[in-house]
């Protein structure tokens, strides 16, 4: 049986980088899941790349269709973002082995839906320090960058992976990500080792 990677950590810890890295790994043919969100599209995002970019009404008419299989929602400083994953036949193939990005919630909401040994969490590091001037720095390329969201979205990160909150969604392996071609390495090595 195929699993379900969910990569997860807070903001500015190098998901979506190592993501693409793993998906170009051949060998170990990862196949993507593209979650959804109502946000505005940021500089170099794609649709249909990195997320399905839709609007409130394409959302309410997936939840009349009982096909979200998990949803949040943010209230941010531009207002209420929503990001959640559809059964949409991204996944059809069983035996076939899959990667997203999600949240802890995400997480144990697509535990829940798939079934615990289908789908494996991948806990993403770095130190808090690093994870700031990384979010600057990403903040500041943005046409017109929000700074006092992406200072919202770092204290509330705090709280959505508290230590408590990772133990109750039994998450045991972490991965560090202060090298990012040794983290990469070492969660490739994981995934291996969960399909044997």
């Amino acid at each position: 049986m195929g699993k379900i990677y969910c990569m997860m950590g807070k903001s500015s810890t190098g998901k979506d980088t190592l993501y693409k890295m793993l998906l170009e790994d051949g060998a170990l043919s990862l196949k993507k899941i593209i979650p959804y969100t109502t946000r505005p599209m940021r500089r170099g995002e794609t649709d249909g790349v990195e997320y399905y970019f839709c609007g409130e009404k394409e959302l309410s008419g997936l939840l009349e269709q009982g096909k979200v299989i998990e949803l949040r929602a943010y209230d941010t400083v531009q207002g209420v973002w929503k990001y959640f994953t559809v059964d949409d036949h991204q996944i059809q193939d069983l035996r076939q082995n899959y990667l997203l990005i999600g949240t802890l919630e995400a997480y144990g909401k697509l535990r829940d839906y798939f079934g615990k040994e289908r789908v494996v969490p991948i806990y993403i590091e770095v130190e808090d320090g690093i994870r700031l001037e990384r979010a600057i720095g990403r903040e500041r390329q943005q046409r017109e960058p929000h700074y006092e969201e992406m200072c919202r979205r770092f204290l509330a990160d705090a709280a959505d992976f508290s230590e408590e909150k990772l133990l109750d969604a039994q998450i045991t392996m972490r991965f560090v990500n202060d090298d990012l071609k040794q983290t990469e390495e070492n969660i490739r090595d994981y995934i291996l080792s969960q399909n044997d």
